[in-house]
């Protein structure tokens, strides 16, 4: 993604005023909103990024469509405006999310699975996963149905490869080198 050393230090230097002024959990809440709505919606990602399109009517488009953003939220966009950065706004708002979490002790374990995980399953992962690291961890599931059966298990920069399409590559690999 394009301006991502850029947008950790938006986020950085966010999140710092944010933690400052004691409004770091409004300010995640505005973050999440504002990555999941460029996300989903790819004619705001392309008004964002479309140099043709004056800056004031970006900012007049931001601001009608998130009204009741925290002050704070609202001068990120005056900055990324006037530092011709605004392209970069999803970006800033996901790394803001991720340093947040790392702030309060949080991380993100992803699972992929080939079927979509049952709670009891989930449950025991979780259980797993808190044994491995000492922060809180919340659960992302994914389905991808190429890893044929078992799971992988995601967390920080660690992996977990228990699938059954591993296990294929490994056997297959055995039988090429004897």
């Amino acid at each position: 993604m394009a301006g991502t050393r850029a947008a950790i230090r938006y986020a950085k230097a966010l999140l710092n005023l944010a933690l400052s002024e004691k409004k770091a959990d409004k300010v995640n809440d505005d973050m999440k909103l504002i990555a999941n709505t460029i996300s989903e919606n790819t004619e705001l990602a392309n008004v964002l990024s479309n140099s043709v399109i004056k800056t004031d009517v970006k900012k007049s488009a931001l601001l009608a469509i998130f009204p009741k953003l925290n002050k704070l939220t609202g001068g990120l966009f005056d900055l990324l405006i006037s530092n011709k950065r605004i392209d970069i706004l999803r970006a800033v708002a996901e790394k803001y999310s991720v340093l947040f979490d790392e702030y309060n002790g949080k991380e993100v374990a992803q699972v992929t699975t080939a079927v979509p995980l049952t709670k009891a399953l989930e449950k025991k992962v979780l259980a797993k996963v808190k044994e491995l690291t000492s922060k809180t961890v919340e659960l992302e599931s994914i389905i991808d149905e190429s890893i044929i059966g078992g799971f992988i298990l995601r967390v920080g920069d660690k992996q977990f490869d228990a699938s059954i399409s591993n296990k294929l590559n490994k056997l297959k690999r055995e039988f090429i080198l004897n």
